[in-house]
């Protein structure tokens, strides 16, 4: 398999999620001194709290993308490989953060890094995850979200670039949702779009690449040459 990676976005990222975090640090510690030294003046440290709060947030949902090891696009790399050079991997390097294109077909990768118990609600079309770190999900760091307005809006990104490409037809775009924490549980197979463990994502690709709706050789290769494979450091 090869791996096209924006290097470039990763360390800017990085730079993003470790400069949020040390100045949330700094304001929050200078909001509790305001609030002692100054206590007349509580909108200082009020003030302080918000941004400290804010900037807090940005550093942690920087951090668990771009500074913790392994990084989503590295648990990715690690769950299909073996895969051969038919498929090409592209993190951060398409209109969207993780794409997959080979014989399987189109594939956008959702990586999500969350434990727990993970299920699919059909009754209000919603993915639920119960369980998990109190810690994140007090940071409103631990949610699913709403994966699929993620992927609609991902797909319709993708769509209308692969048909700058001159007289091609875009093939299917599919979906997954993967997991990587080694204590998550997924029972969702009544989900719209592929959920399931990093475990299980090489197999479910190559039964796709022997299954119907398998693309074949040109159309690989034209969507290949098109988003180009070299990374960008």
């Amino acid at each position: 398999m090869i791996i096209v990676r924006n290097q470039r976005l990763i360390e800017r990222n990085k730079r993003i999620g470790n400069i949020s975090g040390i100045l949330s640090i700094i304001i929050l510690g200078l909001g509790m001194y305001a609030s002692f030294r100054y206590v007349d003046r509580i909108m200082y440290s009020l003030a302080a709290l918000v941004l400290g709060f804010s900037l807090s947030q940005v550093g942690i949902f920087y951090t668990n993308r771009f500074v913790k090891s392994p990084r989503p696009d590295e648990e990715l790399d690690a769950s299909l490989k073996g895969l051969d050079d038919d498929y090409v991997l592209y993190h951060y390097q398409s209109p969207v953060n993780h794409l997959l294109v080979g014989p399987a077909g189109l594939w956008m990768l959702l990586p999500f890094p969350q434990k727990g118990k993970i299920t699919y609600n059909e009754r209000k079309n919603r993915w639920k995850k119960t369980g998990g770190n109190f810690y994140l999900r007090f940071f409103a760091q631990d949610s699913i979200g709403r994966p699929e307005q993620e992927i609609k809006s991902n797909r319709e990104r993708l769509r209308e670039e692969l048909k700058k490409i001159p007289e091609f037809e875009v093939p299917e775009i599919k979906a997954a949702l993967v997991f990587s924490h080694p204590d998550a549980e997924i029972e969702a197979e009544n989900a719209p779009e592929p959920t399931l463990h990093a475990l299980q994502l090489k197999k479910v690709i190559r039964k796709e690449a022997k299954g119907p709706n398998s693309l074949p050789t040109h159309t690989v290769k034209t969507v290949q040459d098109y988003l180009g494979l070299e990374s960008r450091v």
